[in-house]
């Protein structure tokens, strides 16, 4: 019989398997850097300098958030990875990101209507994490929902300037809902894990952020003088890892120096 500080039975016992705030935060991690990175691809290119730069500093903003939930996210796992581990060298399959955050930016008014579905989705989690008895989330929350406001305010904004502006823009703007809105949906249908975290009180139940959400909506959408969408057939999989196309050339961009460089270090 081998003793129990053989290193032989250390290697075949399993590691415990993290529980439901484990994938939740990879969640929420994925999420914010795979729409820091769509916007990042603004960088240059936007209609004016101003807004260049807006949707440049509302990518750092998501970044710096993706970075403390993924070092939270490696603490949770505990099997040694980094942050850096998680954010570059899983597969498509592997991200928890929803569908919408993966969308291509296409023009501007997709950008900022995909970017209004979000952040008024994100600003309301975040109010709510601030009471979140996980401190280390509440943390999180508290640092990132003044920016999350300022993002909201933001996209609400150019919607409204976009809807109530050019017939050119308006045209653009109800193209981009056409193509978005059938995405929201999942931004609020709860993950198996999301259903286990607000059962323990950990997470709160998505139903009770839809009446906020859907008044500010039903505000922005009138000031835009468009009208609300009815309702559609929603996309969902990418909280559970069924991805469209476009996360794989995301991805591979994203992560090419990392995987052509292993351990590079600056």
């Amino acid at each position: 019989m081998l003793p129990q500080n053989d290193s032989r039975v250390a290697a075949a016992t399993p590691a415990a398997a993290p529980g439901p705030l484990f994938p939740f935060v990879l969640q929420l991690a994925d999420t914010s850097l795979i729409l820091a990175h769509r916007l990042s691809e603004w960088c240059g290119h936007g209609p004016v300098l101003e807004q260049d730069l807006a949707m440049a500093n509302i990518a750092l903003d998501l970044l710096g958030e993706a970075r403390s939930y993924y070092q939270y996210a490696a603490e949770l796992e505990g099997q040694g990875r980094t942050e850096d581990d998680l954010a570059y060298l899983r597969s498509a399959v592997e991200y928890r990101n929803p569908l919408l955050v993966e969308q291509p930016n296409n023009d501007f008014a997709h950008t900022i209507l995909r970017q209004f579905l979000f952040d008024n989705f994100h600003y309301h989690l975040l109010k709510a994490l601030l009471t979140c008895p996980d401190t280390q989330l509440a943390a999180i929350a508290e640092k990132s929902v003044k920016e999350a406001s300022y993002h909201l305010k933001w996209s609400s904004e150019w919607v409204i300037r976009l809807g109530d502006g050019t017939p050119e823009s308006r045209q653009r703007l109800e193209k981009a809902i056409a193509t978005l809105w059938r995405f929201g949906e999942e931004l609020t249908t709860a993950t198996p894990s999301e259903k286990a975290l607000q059962e323990l009180g950990v997470l709160p139940d998505y139903a009770t952020l839809l009446p906020a959400m859907q008044a500010h909506t039903a505000y922005v959408f009138a000031e835009a003088t468009l009208p609300l969408p009815g309702p559609v057939f929603g996309q969902q999989g990418g909280k559970t890892g069924r991805h469209t196309e476009h996360l794989g050339y995301l991805l591979s961009e994203l992560q090419y120096m990392q995987r052509t460089y292993p351990g590079l270090t600056w």
